[in-house]
């Protein structure tokens, strides 16, 4: 072994280890730039050397784009599992096991929502990954899953064998890809790692940062594992993720139990799930149960509510939102989607509407995006009438300015809609904050007050407001509130400033950054695209919508005149005191007291640091009722816990 070689084998596995940490127990140890620096140096050596080892990071950059996809045979069946709906479909399930092996010990785990691929390692290196298909022959995606950070390329195990996993794309990972990807937005995060894995262009894979969560075994050489509990310890033991829900019970109670929990936590969790897989852990006891055609006897899922439903798209009306994007929104014929009657939901855009082959009066597949925004996901049957594209705005008429898949009106001055909704943002909590002015007040404001700026508030005097309320003390002192409301907020943050100016694609987290990095809006409004790029989370197209933003004479006159008012935020760092200074906490659970987003700012301004998941470098976990796995798994680190009485007498500290 030449030295360069011995070189080269350190760079790849401290790579690696930094890579494990990162992706699989999401607690990095370095920072991004001494990662970077020992890639750039892997990346010479190879080069010089011709030499690339089987698992060198640089393999998950991704090669050329395929041509199509080949067929793969898996080396075993992959089963697909049996479902119940219900407690009592599942009670009977248990007690069929029951009757077959007496007292069993089952496993319960997260059903993922997402794509499952079979995984084939030989001696150790990773040779080919699989779709599952009809669970004889799958697709070869074996270069889009190499590019998957938390897909090992090297396992300690002699032999061959099959793995499988479930390819998911984080809900917070879809977020951020999003706002860096505003004219090319993924719709959920299900269909963005399906689209993902089964791209042609591994780059495309690549690029979205999936994740894989191993969970089950298929054709084995010498794997010797005898139980569920057995497999999970192997898949953790390759560096692989594992099930974020891993329990095991002895009753059907106690399954019950489990799984009223994790649908208790399942609007929590940062990816998307459909159900409960429940096994008999014990390898040798599943053997004596066998399998039907389709099943395995000793597995079955229990699903949540239905997520999709058929209904037919009677109408489209386009509402213009406060930058002047039309939206269509589709009529429906009612229907129940978990729980609600869904009569609206979002069509996205007019590029939508073409790429999903929408039609009115067609059936349509209706989707609950995590749950909550009903979304209609593609066309349920063919025929139906063409859906025309407007080409002037539904409010005032202006022509239409179309940029990539959406339509503007660039009436922004004039357009009622967008006039509205400005005004009602820049009030809204995070913004200004102006109690009192909800979004019919404002609607009230324009109308008959003649408000047609953010400006124009702050002339507005208790006998302009009096006249949109019912006479009488209680009213008149409302108006008298809302006055004072208004001045109030000529004392508004900086970043809560930036966030109220309504910039395109700038939320509340960008709008911290922005305030942080340049200290006024007069230096925001004189950043370039580079400058803005330079800041993590902001991509060109936001960065050019920001600097587009303070080009436009209109919204500069706006700022002259907030000026003058005497609204000029600068950014200042504080000096934190307290018992959070220097803590990164975790909040799990409820407290009975404070919302999750009021403590947290408590103790963001006591110069603590909010975190999402509890790991090595988490200092603080403070717990209301029902705190689940974050508990647990801050008792396991050793990590301070803290109940709400606690909380508050930190507070006072």
């Amino acid at each position: 072994m030449t030295e360069k070689s011995m070189t080269m084998q350190e760079m790849v596995a401290q790579l690696n280890r930094w890579a494990y940490e990162y992706y699989v127990l999401d607690d990095p140890s370095v920072p991004d730039t001494q990662y970077d620096a020992l890639y750039d140096q892997l990346v010479l050596l190879e080069k010089q050397t011709g030499v690339v080892l089987p698992d060198s990071p640089t393999h998950r950059v991704g090669g050329e784009p395929l041509s199509s996809f080949h067929q793969h045979t898996h080396l075993k069946r992959l089963y697909s599992l049996d479902k119940v709906q219900s407690f009592g479909e599942l009670r009977e399930w248990v007690d069929k096991v029951e009757r077959v092996l007496g007292r069993t010990e089952f496993t319960v785990e997260l059903k993922y929502d997402g794509l499952t691929i079979n995984v084939t390692y030989r001696d150790g290196v990773l040779v080919g990954a699989a779709t599952r298909g009809n669970g004889v022959t799958g697709e070869d995606v074996t270069e889009q899953v190499k590019t998957i950070r938390s897909v090992p390329l090297v396992i300690p195990f002699k032999g061959a064998c099959e793995l499988q996993g479930e390819g998911i794309m984080r809900l917070s990972v879809l977020d951020r890809y999003n706002r860096a990807h505003p004219a090319d937005t993924l719709k959920n995060a299900r269909n963005a790692a399906a689209g993902a894995i089964r791209n042609l262009d591994p780059k495309v894979t690549a690029e979205r940062s999936l994740d894989v969560v191993f969970y089950s075994n298929g054709y084995e050489e010498g794997l010797d594992v005898a139980s569920q509990t057995e497999l999970v310890e192997f898949l953790r033991g390759c560096g692989m993720r594992t099930n974020y829900v891993f329990e095991k019970a002895y009753t059907f109670e106690q399954i019950k139990a489990i799984i009223e929990k994790i649908g208790s936590q399942r609007s929590s969790y940062d990816f998307l799930i459909d159900g409960v897989v429940i096994k008999v852990n014990d390898f040798a006891l599943r053997e004596r149960l066998g399998y039907t055609d389709k099943f395995p006897k000793w597995a079955v899922a229990y699903k949540f509510d239905a997520e999709q439903v058929t209904t037919t798209l009677t109408d489209v009306e386009w509402q213009v939102g406060r930058t002047g994007k039309l939206t269509p929104i589709g009529k429906l014929e009612a229907v129940e989607l978990c729980g609600a009657t869904i009569r609206r939901a979002t069509l996205n855009n007019y590029g939508d509407i073409l790429r999903k082959r929408l039609k009115k009066d067609a059936l349509v597949f209706l989707r609950r995006s995590n749950d909550v925004i009903p979304e209609v996901m593609g066309a349920a049957e063919e025929g139906g009438t063409d859906i025309p594209k407007p080409t002037h705005c539904p409010a005032c008429g202006s022509p239409l300015q179309e940029t990539g898949a959406n339509l503007y009106c660039v009436n922004a001055e004039h357009c009622r809609p967008q006039i509205v909704a400005r005004i009602a943002h820049y009030c809204s909590k995070h913004a200004c904050d102006i109690e009192g002015l909800s979004d019919k007040t404002v609607e009230l404001l324009v109308d008959r007050l003649g408000v047609h700026s953010v400006a124009d508030l702050y002339s507005l005097t208790e006998a302009d407001l009096s006249p949109l309320f019912v006479q009488g003390d209680k009213e008149s002192k409302k108006a008298r509130n809302v006055v004072l409301a208004i001045e109030k907020s000529k004392q508004v943050p900086l970043a809560q400033f930036i966030f109220a100016l309504g910039l395109d694609n700038v939320g509340t987290v960008t709008a911290r950054d922005l305030a942080a990095r340049f200290g006024s809006v007069e230096a925001l409004s004189a950043a370039t695209v580079e400058q803005l790029q330079a800041i993590e989370g902001i991509g060109e197209v936001v960065a050019e919508g920001i600097v587009q933003y303070f080009s436009e004479s209109q919204n500069r006159e706006i700022l002259r005149r907030l000026g003058e008012i005497g609204i000029d935020p600068r950014y200042t760092v504080r000096t934190a005191q307290g018992a959070f200074v220097g803590k990164k906490v975790v909040l799990t659970g409820s407290l009975s007291r404070y919302t999750r987003s009021q403590a947290a700012a408590l103790i963001e301004q006591r110069g603590g640091e909010i975190a999402s998941s509890v790991s090595k470098s988490v200092n603080l976990v403070i717990v209301g009722e029902d705190a689940g796995s974050k508990l647990d798994k801050a008792r396991a680190l050793g990590i301070e816990i803290a109940d709400e009485e606690a909380f508050e007498q930190m507070l006072r500290d």
